[in-house]
């Protein structure tokens, strides 16, 4: 994205930047800088999730911007030229939004876990997946790369996909927490409280069709019982909607292997309820 056009969506969301003055942004150079990144168009239900925040937020400033003005200015017909060209190009818009929920998770010190963190671990994979997979927080190795599920359980985690025929990267894998617990330990209520917003917007934009639950942990604070994983497991849940599969931890069936059998029992029901959803 070039400079003219994040300074644009800079603008659109209400921060304030100093720039000097220049043309406005037209339809045809949104679209150049479109077919330079090689974005997929995103469905309707994308363009619904990004483009009302969007261009609320143009509004907003348009409307703002007249109250001290009483004629049209250079900056309202700049807004109105950028408010034709997202309404064309919402995939711009959206990928803007998830890059802001980055920077705003990157900076958050909601909790203590800020102190010991190397960096947030966010979440990868594809923006547009219909499967989404959420563990409970960044291990030791997460936190130094900032990735989920990397190492030996990020190995085997891509295994057990690629046996219902998923590759990693058709798929998007996101954590409870962003922030790593000192010495792995399990997740406080508090600190799972103060990251849920960031997970509850990243499950909003992906809208995914099916959600698995990565662990016994991950699957009692989203499912919200303390009900053990024997008894989670092999039932179709509902998450804010979304049909929820609890699967093992890949970190457990490394301690455990003769639980293997279980875990691809797991993947396989999983696969059952999504390919229903299909029909």
């Amino acid at each position: 994205m070039d400079k003219a056009t994040r300074l644009q969506y800079l603008e659109a969301m209400g921060i304030d930047v100093w720039v000097s003055r220049h043309p406005p942004i037209t339809v045809q150079a949104l679209q150049a800088v479109d077919d330079e990144s090689n974005h997929v168009e995103w469905a309707d239900d994308c363009r619904d999730a990004g483009g009302r925040a969007m261009s609320g937020a143009i509004a907003e400033h348009r409307e703002a911007h007249r109250s001290h003005h009483d004629e049209p200015s250079e900056i309202d017909e700049r807004w109105a030229s950028f408010h034709e060209a997202h309404a064309t190009h919402p995939a711009l818009a959206n990928e803007q939004i998830w890059k802001d929920l980055q920077h705003q998770v990157s900076l958050c010190r909601a909790c203590s876990l800020c102190e010991t963190r190397t960096q947030t671990v966010f979440g990868v994979g594809n923006k547009q997946a219909t499967w989404m997979l959420i563990g409970e927080a960044p291990g030791q190795n997460e936190d130094l790369q900032g990735e989920p599920f990397v190492g030996k359980a990020g190995q085997l985690l891509t295994e057990m996909l690629r046996a219902i025929g998923l590759k990693r990267e058709e798929v998007y894998i996101a954590n409870m927490l962003k922030c790593r617990p000192p010495n792995n330990r399990d997740p406080e209520s508090e600190e799972v409280a103060a990251c849920n917003h960031f997970l509850q917007r990243q499950i909003e934009l992906l809208q995914p069709k099916i959600i698995l639950a990565v662990g016994r942990i991950a699957a009692q604070n989203l499912l919200k019982t303390q009900q053990p994983l024997a008894k989670l497991r092999g039932v179709r849940h509902q998450l804010d909607g979304i049909p929820l599969i609890v699967i093992h931890h890949p970190a457990y069936l490394l301690r455990s292997l003769l639980e293997k059998a279980k875990a691809w029992s797991d993947l396989q029901f999983a696969l059952s309820v999504y390919q229903k959803l299909e029909k």
